[in-house]
């Protein structure tokens, strides 16, 4: 019994006529397309599986075997029409429409690859490939929330527009309106927590151009100027009405998205029909300022809206950040890239640090060189002591986590096990959910063990039997499986599949990964740790890094290093001119963190306050990583005369188990002597050196387990 789905892709039990998220009546037994799981497209794409169907064809989740088998999408448009005119005349809308989508390149928009053209099985077809994205639609977050009671918070919100309206503007300022904004088509990518802008209109519109002008006429012409695309109570009525778009009428469409997250409410139940009027407030109570907004976004008249992102994001942040004006900054050239840390939390011991490079007037600093015989000395005498004491012992000298399977890891009921129809079902779900999220069986099995028998100490090591008299037993073990397996569903895709394959190795890449822009790896473990004990608390204080849930810890390091590298949870603090401090702000949601990095000198004095939620926690670490000045720490104010010249970390993390914490950093740094300019050469990584500490064995549990 498999899941099904709509054309939308979302996911429904096997049984299910309707679309539980967005009502759409569901084919239960579809045409199966030649397409099928394994099969490999243009000897590059190999298909997965299918997530979504349309009018005009299939979405299909696909790895790229040329990319290191990075997840992607395949869009197919196979016109029912099959003629060489037919064929002809989609190519070229869609190399017109692909042009368009090429040219976009911002972090918050699936990539475009390429335009697949094949014949299958004597169909042609075309494929839009682009990135895959691994999270949820907001549509489907709303759903979610409303079977709870709940719905989005105004907070949530304004935190949405503050991240979305930026994507706007790019895409507003290359010439592309998206002309379809709705909850369906902004979702929450699960690696970062952003917002992604997906389904361009346009690419629907070549579809839709295609199929209906050939059924009207037998022929394809270029579609018309005008287009009306949009979805009817989210578009600008100037769209449904004429066709016409312009940037106005994505932020009317946003508008009209926050209104429907924030009540819960379809466009339709939010106007009043009989003189066309929004009447939102009668369903939720807003501040004045968003209020204001909102009416301001959904003005009937085009030219009483706000005309650009830019004008919105102005008016959501009106007042200006005020900066001391007193003697002028430093100029810092940027330093060489630093090399990292190996620790993972208090104590974090650093083991090597970024490499400051003398000047004229601090002769006494090193070379690189020296630095890093220096850095050898210390990793041979220090070890890896601040291992141990946070949860990650052993491992050290390559050794990959131990990961047992039960002697009989099977998921479901065969027919030689009587199980009640019940748990037959219920196994089947969790198999199904299983190979949704790509997740080795094997790793699965040992990792529900694993908290199976944390939580059951007295069971530990025993099997649980097919037999009646474990029934209950199983049904638990069944239970912990399903709660395992929605916390790993928000890590992403691609780090989700190594699930049981990382070793010590991830680290050292790691480690250089993080150096190319100046943070230690101190600071990616303090992202990694909060978005880990976010979803799994009780391992805190524990030593797990060799047991399976080691590797879950792993996947979420690995998200928060490309949330980093993509700039994402990253951010450089620059002193405005004649200004000497600055104060960044934001929102981070629960167990999400951010690193700012300053370049500072010698001999400043510097202050550092954090505003915002108790449930913050806030690390301070020296360019050096010799000095750790605060870790983890909930303390809100820091002086200190500076000791080192280079990059400062300065690391927020939020702790909340539910609700978004905002924050609000200041760093002021006075008293900069004159610096000469700092090479930026990148010097080499040295070796990791030969530790002569006895790491701690790699357990072997063997004990055997529930192998459902």
């Amino acid at each position: 019994m498999t899941n099904l789905y709509c054309s939308q892709g979302h996911q429904n039990p096997h049984n299910s006529k309707f679309c539980l998220q967005c009502g759409e009546k569901i084919v239960e037994n579809p045409v199966i397309s030649g397409i099928q799981p394994g099969q490999t497209l243009g000897d590059r794409y190999v298909i997965i599986r299918q997530i979504g169907q349309g009018g005009f064809g299939r979405t299909y989740l696909a790895e790229d075997i040329n990319r290191f088998r990075e997840a992607c999408v395949l869009k197919e448009f196979s016109p029912q029409v099959q003629t060489p005119y037919v064929v002809q005349k989609a190519e070229e809308l869609f190399q017109r429409e692909a042009s368009v989508l090429y040219k976009l390149q911002h972090p918050q928009i699936p990539r475009f690859r390429e335009l697949l053209r094949l014949n299958l099985q004597g169909k042609e077809s075309l494929f839009l490939v682009q990135d895959h994205v691994d999270g949820e639609t907001y549509n489907s977050l709303l759903n979610i929330r409303q079977q709870q009671g709940l719905k989005f918070t105004e907070t949530e919100v304004r935190q949405l527009l503050q991240q979305i309206l930026p994507v706007l503007e790019y895409i507003h300022s290359v010439g592309v309106i998206h002309r379809d904004i709705s909850p369906d088509n902004l979702m929450l990518r699960s690696g970062d927590q952003l917002p992604v802008l997906i389904d361009f209109g346009g690419v629907k519109q070549v579809a839709a151009t295609v199929a209906s002008q050939y059924y009207q006429t037998g022929a394809i012409t270029s579609p018309p100027s005008g287009t009306l695309l949009g979805k009817i109570g989210f578009a600008p009525p100037e769209q449904m009405q004429t066709g016409v778009v312009s940037t106005h009428s994505d932020l009317y469409a946003l508008a009209v998205t926050m209104l429907v997250l924030l009540t819960g409410k379809q466009p339709q139940e939010l106007i009043d029909t009989y003189n066309l009027s929004w009447q939102w407030r009668r369903e939720v109570t807003l501040s004045p300022a968003l209020g204001q907004i909102i009416d301001k976004m959904l003005s009937p008249l085009a030219g009483d809206r706000y005309q650009t992102a830019r004008q919105l994001l102005q008016a959501l942040n009106p007042q200006p950040v005020s900066y001391p004006q007193t003697q002028p900054p430093v100029s810092i050239p940027t330093p060489p890239p630093t090399s990292a840390t190996v620790a993972f939390s208090p104590p974090k011991t650093p083991v090597s640090a970024p490499v400051v490079t003398p000047t004229p007037s601090n002769p006494s600093v090193w070379t690189g060189t020296n630095v890093f015989i220096v850095t050898l000395a210390v990793f041979a005498s220090m070890g890896l002591l601040a291992w141990g004491f946070k949860n990650r012992s052993g491992d050290i000298q390559g050794s990959n986590p131990t990961i047992t399977s039960s002697p009989n890891p099977t998921e479901t009921a065969t027919p030689e096990v009587n199980f009640s129809p019940a748990e037959t079902q219920r196994k089947q779900k969790l198999r199904d959910r299983r190979e949704q999220l790509s997740i080795n069986s094997n790793f699965y099995v040992n990792l529900v063990n694993q908290i199976f028998w944390d939580t059951n100490p007295s069971l530990k090591g025993r099997t649980l039997s097919n037999n009646p008299e474990d029934e209950s037993l199983r049904a638990e073990w069944d239970k912990t499986a399903a709660q395992v397996l929605e916390k790993l569903s928000v890590i992403s895709f691609a780090s989700r599949r190594q699930l049981g394959t990382y070793t010590s190795s991830e680290r050292d890449r790691w480690k250089v990964e993080v150096n190319k822009i100046n943070v230690g790896s101190r600071s990616l473990f303090d992202l990694g740790d909060a978005a880990f004990f976010s979803v799994f608390p009780e391992q805190k204080s524990k030593d797990f890094i060799n047991q399976p849930i080691g590797q879950v810890w792993y996947a979420f390091v690995n998200d928060q290093l490309n949330a980093l590298l993509s700039k994402r949870t990253f951010e450089k603090i620059v002193f405005p001119q004649g200004a000497t401090g600055t104060t960044v702000r934001g929102i981070l949601q629960p167990g999400r963190g951010k690193v700012f990095i300053a370049g500072l000198a010698t001999d400043q004095n510097m202050e550092v306050k954090l505003e915002g939620s108790s449930k913050l926690l806030l690390s301070i670490y020296s360019p050096s990583g010799k000095i750790v000045f605060l870790e983890d720490s909930p303390q809100r104010n820091l002086s200190k005369a500076l000791p080192e010249t280079g990059f400062y970390e300065f690391v927020v993390v939020s702790t909340s188990s539910a609700e978004p914490a905002d924050y609000r950093l200041t760093v002021t740094a006075e008293n900069p002597p004159e610096l000469d300019p700092i090479p930026t050469e990148t010097p080499t990584e040295p070796p990791e050196p030969t530790l002569t500490e006895t790491p701690e064995p790699t357990p072997t549990p063997t004990e055997t387990a529930n192998p459902n």
